[in-house]
């Protein structure tokens, strides 16, 4: 973010790309790794799981501890391109569009990075009057030098820990007769929402979380994007049937984020109660997940 203050970028598009795209990393550098294994079912576990522990976990901690605000025009057009991804994304991977068997084939990446272009330009070029009016606080800029530094050790730690949480997975699947794509549901799922997770919080803290949760949600397309759109560019991703269980999850905790906004001249509101509601989804989602999946 300090770098592309730099540069002159401005927050949102800091916003929409930096930071969304930062937090997607994790999850982008453990698909590469898994595609490029075979580990497929890793995957796409990851990267639903993630999404999952990002709509129910992460935004349901941040409104439990404040309530969370989100500015109409990021959450309205953000929402339903989470919808329209996830959509898109069982029509492909069931085979109702292009192929003949349950896959995200490498023509399917395509399409999904096509989309992920379209959705950066709507970002970049039709940004909606709210967010130009935010109001957000300018970040505090750091020397180039340790801005560069941090950035390039986020990079090494992604990489070497991307490698060995890919094989630690491959191994546990071994020991424990757990199916990689159980594991990235929850376990690794987990584990990459962090980064999302311990902005939610500190903002929420601060009681700024209207901007964790609009880089929440914009992370999940992220995710499905690019994330996914890449790693079957890499490789395609075998789609076990029993995951329409799990977008089918995402898909309703979608819905029950538009069910809990309360409509302002300004913001829209999710409240501690709902966040309670989410954070037992999500406890939920584990439970049949483990027990009844695994």
């Amino acid at each position: 973010s300090s770098i592309g203050l730099r540069f002159g970028l401005s927050q949102l598009v800091i916003g929409l790309t930096i930071v969304a795209m930062g937090t997607s990393l994790p999850e982008l550098i453990i698909n590469v790794f898994a595609s490029i294994k075979g580990n497929t079912g890793l995957a796409v576990g990851n990267v639903i799981g993630s999404n999952i522990t990002n709509t129910l976990l992460v935004i349901g901690v941040a409104a439990l501890i404040y309530p969370s605000k989100v500015h109409r025009g990021i959450l309205k057009r953000d929402v339903w391109a989470n919808l329209f991804s996830i959509i898109i994304l069982a029509l492909l991977a069931n085979d109702f569009i292009f192929g003949r068997t349950n896959s995200i084939s490498r023509f399917d990446g395509i399409i999904l990075l096509l989309f992920f272009v379209y959705y950066l330009y709507q970002s970049f070029f039709k940004p909606q009057k709210e967010e130009e009016k935010d109001g957000e606080k300018t970040p505090e800029t750091i020397s180039l030098f340790a801005a560069l530094s941090l950035t390039i050790g986020g990079i090494a730690g992604l990489y070497f820990g991307g490698q060995w949480i890919v094989d630690g997975v491959e191994q546990m699947s071994k020991d424990l007769g757990i199916s990689g794509s159980t594991i990235g549901l929850t376990l690794v799922a987990g584990a990459t929402s962090l980064p999302e997770l311990v902005t939610s919080v500190t903002a929420a803290i601060k009681k700024d979380s209207d901007i964790a949760i609009g880089n929440i949600v914009g992370s999940n397309i992220f995710n499905i994007l690019l994330v996914l759109g890449i790693s079957a560019v890499i490789r395609p991703i075998d789609f076990n049937p029993d995951m329409n269980s799990q977008l089918m999850i995402f898909f309703t905790s979608i819905l029950l984020l538009i069910l809990f906004i309360k409509t302002g001249k300004k913001s829209m509101t999710i409240s501690r109660i709902e966040g309670i509601i989410l954070l037992l989804g999500y406890f939920c989602f584990l439970y049949y997940t483990i027990y009844w999946q695994s």
